[in-house]
């Protein structure tokens, strides 16, 4: 069985067995394929040097290096098959390391753009007096932006938030976070004044009244929905003059982290106010403090220019 044929029949598996879809199928075709023809005697019979020596011309071409890694994925399937049906006796993909994958860089915000932000927000918040459905998402958005940049939580912790969070008038207070871990969050005086002042006029809603949350909604939750937040959220960027492509409500998650880290924040704080389970997550953050001790070197060393 020549590896054309190897190949066939591992995509006949991953259909028959697997339940892999078309799509999925034609990916896997086309990288097997591939690889088969670079290589001298065709993929089934490759030995590691071999392999290696495709990866390394792809990587040369100029592939990206999530599709080196989906190919050697591929590559790797189509191995552990042929061991398994005992076509080969060995796997020549067990040496072979990933492709290390660049993580991108989080998109943030600067202080002063942030500040514009909340500025309008609260201008808007301000203008708020009629009480009609305006003003209620006048002072909600209000709110929310505080909170969010106050705290750090994720969109779907913001919009969740028990009403009892502005009941209690606390300096700090708990969130439930991914695998139901408990973190302690701040509050910062301008976050507790915003919640009042959106609590005060979410009490003259008679539907909201009963409501657990601290933005209620009509909706399936029972809460806001993060698409609403965000497309608001964008409204208030682009009457703030900035571009709204440019603002989301992680990117506002990321502009208290990368903020907190700007003005002298140690990491593993950071870590513990976002609710990485792992340090390594809030490492995408390095560049921060990496530009932080080169200021600091190149304000405070005596010799430095």
């Amino acid at each position: 069985m020549n590896s054309a044929a190897r190949i066939e029949a591992f995509l006949e598996m991953m259909s028959a067995e697997r339940g892999a879809a078309e799509n999925t199928l034609s990916s896997y075709r086309r990288d097997l394929e591939d690889a088969s023809g670079a290589i001298d005697g065709g993929l089934a019979d490759a030995a590691a040097a071999d392999i290696r020596a495709y990866l390394d011309d792809i990587a040369a071409r100029g592939f990206a290096a999530t599709s080196q890694a989906r190919k050697l994925s591929a590559i790797r399937q189509f191995f552990k098959f042929l061991y398994a049906e005992g076509l080969r006796g060995d796997d020549p993909t067990g040496t072979l390391d990933s492709p290390r994958k660049g993580r991108p860089l989080p998109k943030t915000m600067s202080e002063a753009d942030t500040g514009r932000l909340i500025d309008r927000a609260a201008l808007e918040a301000g203008d708020a007096s009629s009480g009609d459905g305006d003003s209620l998402a006048s002072l909600r958005l209000h709110a929310l932006v505080e909170v969010l940049y106050a705290t750090g939580l994720r969109v779907s912790e913001l919009v969740g938030l028990p009403v009892t969070v502005a009941q209690r008038d606390d300096r700090f207070f708990m969130v439930r976070g991914k695998g139901d871990k408990e973190r302690m969050v701040p509050l910062s005086a301008k976050a507790r004044a915003a919640m009042k002042t959106w609590l005060a006029a979410r009490a003259r809603v008679p539907a909201f009244a009963d409501s657990p949350f601290l933005f209620p909604a009509a909706s399936d939750s029972g809460y806001l929905s993060r698409q609403v937040f965000a497309r608001d959220l964008k409204g208030l960027a682009a009457r703030a003059g900035i571009a709204s492509a440019k603002i989301s409500p992680h990117v506002l998650r990321h502009a208290f982290a990368s903020h907190l880290l700007q003005n002298g924040a140690d990491l593993r704080a950071v870590q513990q106010l976002l609710g990485h389970a792992d340090i390594s997550t809030t490492q995408i953050y390095t560049h921060v403090l990496e530009e932080r001790l080169v200021r600091l070197v190149n304000d405070h060393h005596p010799l430095a220019d």
